[in-house]
């Protein structure tokens, strides 16, 4: 099991890229300020589900790379810096976006739970970003790898109905700051930024053994 420090560290960096305006918290948003509380909070569940695929997904794959050899541990880990150092790049050119509340279509209880799963399941970006996040905070000698990641996508999934339920709960507000406030984007953007680039910089530190 990863050390305290490791899951303290995972839990607050899991929190800040949840505050990240993105697709899925702004989704989450404009349903709360349309449809209501319940509406953002049901999204908010099935966006959680469909992080339960990620995870399995991650750590069945994962785990096999880092049983294998060091040029497949390091081939992935290029990966996940150059993946990292991507979304730093995008963040830091972004600009604020005004969230648009008008004309979105209604939907059912059932209808917003499944596209919150849907929307979480079939984004590749997800999984991507799962494989790019995860391995940096496995701890080799700390035990089983499948069993860390399934135990940080816990985690992750704890982080992200915290931050999207208070989204959803507190939407009017939020909604105010965050879809209208191109200032407010710009500087999460930012910090999203440095996040990414600080844990690039760790993974390229990361060692299999």
């Amino acid at each position: 099991m990863p050390s305290l420090e490791i899951l303290i560290a995972f839990f607050g960096t899991s929190v800040i890229l949840g505050l990240v305006p993105g697709p899925d918290n702004i989704f989450v948003l404009t349903q709360s300020a349309v449809e209501g509380r319940m509406a953002g909070l049901l999204v908010t569940l099935g966006l959680a589900t469909g992080l339960l695929f990620h995870t399995a997904a991650v750590a069945l794959g994962v785990s096999v790379i880092f049983q294998t050899s060091a040029t497949a541990f390091t081939i992935l880990k290029l990966f996940g810096v150059s993946y990292l150092l991507y979304l730093a790049w995008g963040a830091f050119r972004a600009s604020g976006s005004k969230i648009s509340t008008k004309n979105n279509k209604k939907l059912g209880n059932v209808a917003l739970y499944r596209r919150g799963i849907i929307m979480n399941i079939t984004n590749p970006k997800v999984s991507i970003f799962f494989l790019a996040f995860l391995p940096q905070f496995l701890e080799p000698k700390a035990g089983a790898i499948p069993l860390q990641i399934i135990i940080l996508g816990g985690i992750f999934i704890l982080a992200t109905l915290m931050v999207f339920g208070s989204v959803a709960y507190l939407a009017g507000s939020l909604g105010k700051i965050l879809g209208r406030s191109d200032k407010a984007q710009i500087i999460l953007n930012r910090v999203a930024g440095c996040v990414f680039v600080a844990l690039a910089l760790k993974l390229i530190l990361t060692s299999n053994k």
